[in-house]
């Protein structure tokens, strides 16, 4: 059996569009009905043509024409001969590029992750990135009474705020440039938010630390600028944790790193093996369950995904957009 999809086709940059596409099962693979599709920061760093080298992550070489879209969740309606760890029925976390601004998709099902029972379709399409943000977030190192800043105020900076503040830090500011998605971060419960094109960023955590400097310092905005305004704002054996993909080569003030002990964390849930992240997600969602981190709030805008061209165009254009979504 074969599935006729519409599927995204970025066929260089500034332009997208759907295509018509035969999905036919392999003896290990499932298709996915999907139910709701976003759009990742990288897929707008795709779009805008700042395509990466080849990683380990990548099956395939990130070059154009490319099958874009990784962020979505369904219901597997067919399943290989060989598949035994799911069923046709199953409520699925897309975890894997596999041209997912689709109707449908194939994957093998390692990189797929079970919906847990009772979570809300809406927040498990949207399982991988909420998932990335919250593993950063329950595993920054923030310890009760710290100062944390969380440079970027995105989807994913957004929630590792609301985190860092569920665990104890005394002090939660967030830096960005834009005024909007700071007026977010502090209805979602920042303590104090900075505007990194208006305010001296260094100045402010310095007298808020008594120039001691931040505890714990996330970088989730992905410039240079973000990194070195970081790398200036971390105490003397602070942490300093990486969330941020950077797809292009950038000139870094380093010095401290080493002078001052700084401990780095890398954060990136999907960057390890699709074995810890099988293990790891369901904690990282079980607080999103609970209530305790709001998601809704950060669905800014909502699209059909025949109007594909119409959403990366707003992606592009308007940075307050925090995260765009598309249903089938």
């Amino acid at each position: 059996m074969s599935v006729i999809t519409r599927a995204a086709l970025l066929k260089g940059p500034y332009d997208i569009d759907l295509v018509e596409k035969e999905l036919v099962c392999g003896e290990d693979e499932v298709i996915v009905k999907n139910h709701l599709i976003g759009i990742c920061g990288s897929d707008k760093n795709f779009y805008r043509g700042f395509m990466p080298k080849k990683t380990a992550e990548f099956r395939k070489e990130p070059k154009f024409p490319f099958e874009l879209g990784h962020e979505s969740g369904g219901v597997i309606v067919e399943a290989g001969s060989r598949v035994t760890d799911y069923k046709v029925g199953d409520k699925v976390i897309a975890f894997g590029w596999n041209n997912n601004y689709a109707d449908y998709f194939k994957t093998p099902t390692w990189q797929l992750q079970p919906v847990p029972e009772g979570l809300d379709m809406d927040i498990a399409s949207l399982g991988e990135p909420i998932s990335c943000a919250m593993y950063s977030g329950l595993n920054a190192g923030v310890q009760l009474g710290d100062t944390v800043v969380i440079m970027g105020g995105g989807f994913a900076g957004q929630i590792i705020a609301q985190c860092a503040k569920k665990k104890g830090a005394f002090k939660v500011i967030v830096v960005d440039v834009l005024d909007g998605k700071l007026e977010l971060a502090k209805k979602l419960g920042a303590d104090i938010t900075i505007n990194l094109k208006k305010e001296n960023v260094k100045q402010i955590v310095d007298e808020l630390t008594n120039g001691i400097g931040a505890d714990v310092v996330v970088e989730a905005a992905g410039s240079e600028e973000s990194f070195n305004v970081a790398s200036s704002i971390i105490k003397h054996n602070g942490k300093f944790v990486l969330y941020s993909w950077v797809t292009q080569p950038v000139t870094l003030d380093i010095s401290r790193w080493h002078d001052d002990g700084l401990e780095f964390i890398n954060t990136c849930l999907v960057h390890h093996t699709w074995h810890h992240r099988y293990v790891w997600t369901p904690d990282t969602l079980r607080p999103v369950q609970q209530g305790l981190v709001d998601i809704k709030s950060l669905i800014t805008n909502e699209l059909k995904l025949k109007d594909i061209k119409e959403g990366f165009d707003l992606a592009d254009k308007d940075d307050t957009a925090i995260k765009i979504i598309f249903r089938p």
